[in-house]
C-alpha cells in the first residue's frame, strides 16, 4: 500500500522505529562502529527494519554485531475527534 503522507502512515498503524546498530569494521574485526536508523514501521513484525537489515547483511561489508530498537506510535485513530463547531475569540 502506498501512502502520500506521514499522517496517513500513522493513521494506518505505522509508528516511528529507531534502531541502534553496532557493526564490525570490515578490516578491523575487533572495532565496533555505531549506526542509527530511523523510519516509520509496523510493530510487531517490523518489515521496513527487516528489509534494511537484510540489505545490510547482503550488500554491505561490515558484519552486524547487535541491533537495539525502540518503537513508538505517534498518532492513533482514537486520538482524533471530529470538530463540529468553532469559537473565535478576538
Amino acid at each position: 500500500m502506498r501512502f502520500t503522507s506521514e499522517l496517513e502512515m500513522q493513521m494506518a498503524g505505522y509508528g516511528l522505529t529507531t534502531a541502534h546498530i553496532l557493526y564490525r569494521m570490515p578490516d578491523f574485526g575487533s572495532v565496533l562502529q555505531s549506526y542509527v536508523w530511523q523510519d516509520y514501521d509496523l510493530a510487531p513484525d517490523f518489515p521496513e527494519m527487516r528489509k534494511f537489515l537484510n540489505f545490510w547483511e547482503t550488500k554491505l561489508e561490515g558484519p552486524l554485531h547487535s541491533v537495539r530498537y525502540t518503537h513508538r506510535q505517534l498518532v492513533g485513530p482514537s486520538e482524533w475527534k471530529k470538530v463540529t463547531g468553532e469559537i473565535r475569540l478576538h
